[in-house]
């Protein structure tokens, strides 16, 4: 019978309670700058994902792509975009073509809301002493290991 080091079920040998406590801490981090802007940390990357678009956008800048590049499922992205829209920072349309397709388009106001951020985020990075060369090699271990998984579901 195969048996399974005792320390190995210890909680901080898991790499799943690292990232999941690492997550929630660089979202507490967020948390001032966020409000300051109004937003929550799911729309903030949802509103990441609608700027990389406006600088080179899909061919379908739909709902259904936004879920996908977050891995969201609607039932979560649809109340968070309907806040944006109250919010008066994004635009849905639904296709003339195909009523089930949902465009995302940003308004004015959540084009400006851009220039925000990067001064916002700069004095985030710089007030947490991180080394920036770290933080790269960090995010490109775990997109490995993201695809690692992915591959596996």
């Amino acid at each position: 019978m195969n048996s399974v080091p005792v320390d190995s079920l210890k909680l901080d040998s898991q790499l799943c309670f690292k990232l999941y406590a690492a997550s929630r801490a660089v979202i507490r981090a967020y948390k001032p700058m966020l409000d300051q802007l109004g937003l929550t940390y799911p729309q903030y990357l949802a509103m990441l994902v609608l700027w990389e678009w406006q600088d080179a956008a899909p061919q379908q800048p739909t709902v259904k792509a936004l879920g996908e590049r977050l891995a969201l499922d609607s039932g979560t992205l649809t109340p968070l975009l309907k806040r944006l829209q109250q919010l008066q920072l994004v635009e849905r349309q639904r296709s003339a073509r195909d009523e089930r397709e949902v465009h995302l388009s940003l308004t004015q106001a959540g084009q400006a809301l851009r220039e925000e951020v990067g001064p916002l985020k700069a004095r985030l990075l710089c007030d947490s002493g991180v080394d920036l060369d770290r933080l790269s090699d960090l995010r490109a271990g775990l997109d490995h290991l993201l695809g690692q998984i992915k591959a596996l579901t």
